[in-house]
């Protein structure tokens, strides 16, 4: 076998791992799993990480195993959280299982005749008929309180102000290491990997498959880092919020744009985390980039690689067109977008909205630029910008006696307006 640790740990993908799990990965094919929270019915790029450490276990030979938290969903993992989260109904939580099952899909082919074929599996499925006094006979005996109350997720709810934590979240961490005894007995999964901030849960199901099955019963832990900016503020989530893995919640074009709009310190990390490029490409393009950091080489790699990744080639090649499309010399790019990419590109630009009726027997170009949108100061200054030859109308130059009609617009509803080189303005009529 590979060394699948070795390529972990060069991408900076490892925190914390077990003895022995490295000399297990190049034993043999191990199957291995890692768990996904349905708290919404589709995965943000959060999740990305663990789906990509899922890909790299197949690449490298082994058996990867994706669990949806059905069964956990409906109690709340307390781990990294300071209160207690809302409990999710059925209804929700079989729409988002749904969901995330279909995510995982376009990564992992389920339905693979391979040796190592990845597996979909919910823990709902085991867990719905478990009785509650069997729970606490079977399960609950075999770990104590004590250790429990050590974990690290445990300790600072209890120790942290507010309401403290509930005996419903107090017992995950039992449940989920119930996942993992479950997972060995029907497919032998020996290596259990997540976030760091699950060791304290991932630890607790080694301890019970050990204590469930035998002193000969192994159970593998490994974890890897929870990925934050240069700043230190939390990754994946732009001014907009969460970035999404699904294009109804976060469009193929600002998913492509904020790969593009990171730092280089990030994309730096980025490029090794987010992409499976060996190290002697990210070597190469590093070097590059430093030589002409103006060029945005890393940035421009990683948003092609991992949009790809998330949404195929051609869905790529359209966010490139669009990203291209506001700087083009002239409309016609532009004018092939849809209107909520068109508005897309269009984020961050001043806007305002005229009547239809104030363009309908033309608009005149001070209107445009200061009486009804207040794009420049004033008459005067929109009359001075006129006069210099500064201003242009969907990217053509436009002189002081122009006047706006209906011909002029785009999608028959946007006007876009430019001072110079760098000062857009967009008009919507309504």
């Amino acid at each position: 076998m590979k060394n699948l640790v070795a390529e972990l740990q060069w991408r900076g993908l490892v925190h914390d791992i077990m003895p022995g799990t490295e000399e297990q990965l190049l034993k043999e094919m191990t199957t291995t799993y890692i768990g996904f929270d349905p708290t919404s019915d589709s995965l943000h790029i959060g999740s990305l990480v663990p789906i990509i450490l899922l890909v790299h276990l197949e690449k490298f030979g082994h058996k990867p195993i994706a669990l949806i938290g059905g069964a956990t969903g409906m109690i709340g993992d307390p781990s990294g959280k300071s209160d207690e989260r809302n409990l999710l109904d059925e209804a929700t939580l079989e729409k988002n299982v749904a969901g995330i099952k279909a995510v995982l899909s376009r990564f992992l082919d389920f339905n693979s005749t391979a040796a190592n074929a990845p597996i979909l599996v919910n823990n709902y499925d085991w867990m719905k008929d478990f009785s509650f006094i069997n729970f606490a006979r079977d399960v609950g005996k075999r770990i104590t309180v004590n250790y429990m109350m050590a974990k690290d997720s445990v300790k600072k709810r209890l120790s942290a102000e507010g309401e403290g934590m509930s005996f419903t979240e107090f017992t995950y961490q039992l449940i989920q290491g119930y996942d993992f005894h479950h997972l060995y007995k029907t497919h032998h999964c020996l290596l259990q990997m997540g976030g760091s901030d699950q060791w304290g849960n991932i630890t607790t199901g080694t301890e019970l498959v050990r204590r469930m099955n035998g002193d000969g019963a192994k159970a593998y832990a490994m974890t890897c880092p929870l990925i934050t900016k240069a700043d230190g503020s939390k990754f994946g989530k732009s001014e907009g919020g969460n970035v999404w893995l699904t294009a109804d919640k976060t469009s193929v074009y600002k998913f492509y744009q904020f790969w593009l709009n990171t730092t280089d310190v990030d994309a730096e990390k980025y490029i090794k985390i987010f992409t499976f490029l060996n190290k002697e490409i990210i070597d190469s393009l590093i070097a590059e980039h430093e030589t002409a950091p103006h060029l945005r080489v890393l940035q421009k790699r990683v948003a092609q690689e991992v949009t790809t990744f998330v949404h195929g080639n051609e869905e790529f090649e359209k966010a490139v067109f669009a990203s291209n499309a506001f700087f083009s010399p002239t409309m016609d790019d532009l004018k092939k977008l849809d209107i909520t990419t068109f508005l897309e590109v269009f984020e961050g630009v001043p806007q305002a909205e005229v009547e239809m009726a104030d363009i309908k027997h033309g608009m005149d170009m001070i209107a445009a630029l200061a009486a009804k949108t207040g794009f420049l100061a004033s008459n005067s200054e929109a009359r001075r910008e006129l006069q210099q030859n500064s201003i242009s109308l969907n990217k053509e130059k436009v002189a002081l006696d122009y006047s706006i009609t209906a011909k002029d617009l785009i999608h028959n509803q946007f006007l876009m307006l430019q001072k110079g080189k760098k000062n857009y303005y967009l008009i919507k009529v309504v």
